[in-house]
């Protein structure tokens, strides 16, 4: 019985970190997707989702070792202040307990591009229209 522990919750862990069809993660990712991710990322929104739950769900879903869950607009909004280009920079990078390429050893800057736009959602909307805004403003100065 001892040597079946270790196996029993390996294979529970595996399991549960897995992606697949939960109803209330396809809902919330679902919901998180904002308008005009195809132009953003190249990617129609159909790939973008597949390869979120392929390679960013696993982490981005619970909020795994801190990681903003997917559609949380207060935990995107703070990092979507630095900028997508730093968030983009990161994933690729690595930062924290993300590892390089996060999970997605084959996308490109475009597709991460685009899997962080389907993860903030709003979040990185709002960072965006503040940002066009404090432009807008600057220049009449």
């Amino acid at each position: 019985m001892k040597r079946l522990l270790p196996i029993l919750t390996a294979t529970l862990v595996l399991v549960a970190c897995a992606p697949g069809d939960d109803p209330a993660v396809s809902s919330q990712a679902a919901a998180s997707q904002p308008a005009g991710i195809q132009a953003a990322s190249g990617a129609a929104p159909e790939d973008i989702r597949e390869t979120y739950l392929r390679s960013c769900h696993s982490c981005h879903g619970p909020g795994v070792t801190g990681a903003p869950r997917t559609g949380d607009v207060a935990a995107w909004k703070p990092r979507a202040a630095k900028g997508l280009d730093v968030l983009v920079t990161n994933a690729m990078e690595g930062y924290r307990a993300m590892p390089p390429r996060g999970l997605c050893f084959d996308c490109t800057e475009s597709e991460f591009a685009g899997l962080i736009r389907y993860m903030a959602g709003a979040a990185l909307d709002d960072t965006a229209g503040a940002e066009a805004g404090r432009d807008t403003t600057s220049a009449g100065h």
